[in-house]
């Protein structure tokens, strides 16, 4: 029997809980450290991670994604590579509001997003391919630096990810809509063996029961 050839995987994570992701407020860049929970999803998340012995670690230059990976790296002693270009977008003019405060600035007939991540075009904010032109050079170069066998960790933001999924798997920008918003601290999982396509292999994956503010999800990849 064939023995299966070796893949690279790179872990996608979303950064640990903010006092405004309990408020659901819209972050964008606003410079927003983690809360309790945020640390204590941090702890537990790179604790498990740590188990895959990645050995390359990237993330967002925004204190909730500098602090999440700070976890990363005590548990696996590598030291992480900021990087800007994995910021959360820059949502203008809706920064710092709730969904509620939003709709009710904008007055009738407002667009109101289906998510606290998802995009609205106010004044102020980039666009969609702004972010898929700076974000999936990126995540690009971090899976393709690693050899067959390595794993890798990137710690963004849950409106970045979904966008920086879609060009990193060779998706229609327009997908990234079809991807449900990511729970703070999980991960997606992409694998590619040596020759082939880049792969979703798992998507909002969390550490199974390690905190009340994650949802119980039997059999989740």
């Amino acid at each position: 029997m064939a023995t299966a050839a070796p893949v690279s995987r790179l872990l996608v994570v979303r950064h640990g809980r903010t006092a405004w992701n309990a408020e659901d407020r819209a972050q964008g860049h606003a410079d927003i450290g983690l809360d309790d929970v945020g640390r204590t999803q941090g702890e537990s998340m790179a604790s498990w991670l740590a188990q895959l012995r990645p050995v390359r670690l990237f993330s967002s230059d925004l204190a909730r994604a500098r602090e999440t990976a700070a976890f990363l790296e005590k548990e696996t002693g590598l030291t992480a590579v900021e990087d800007d270009r994995l910021r959360e977008l820059d949502l203008g003019e809706r920064t710092g509001m709730t969904r509620a405060e939003f709709t009710e600035s904008m007055g009738d007939g407002a667009p109101e997003p289906w998510d606290v991540h998802a995009h609205v075009v106010v004044p102020g904010a980039e666009t969609l391919e702004q972010v898929l032109d700076r974000i999936v050079p990126s995540v690009t170069e971090a899976l393709d630096g690693l050899a067959p066998g390595e794993t890798g960790v990137v710690v963004t933001h849950g409106a970045a990810l979904r966008v920086a999924l879609t060009g990193l798997l060779g998706w229609p920008l327009a997908a990234h809509a079809t991807l449900d918003a990511m729970d703070n601290c999980a991960w997606a999982t992409v694998v590619r063996r040596a020759g082939g396509p880049a792969r979703l292999a798992g998507y909002n994956q969390v550490v199974p029961g390690a905190h009340p503010d994650w949802p119980s999800r039997t059999g989740v990849g």
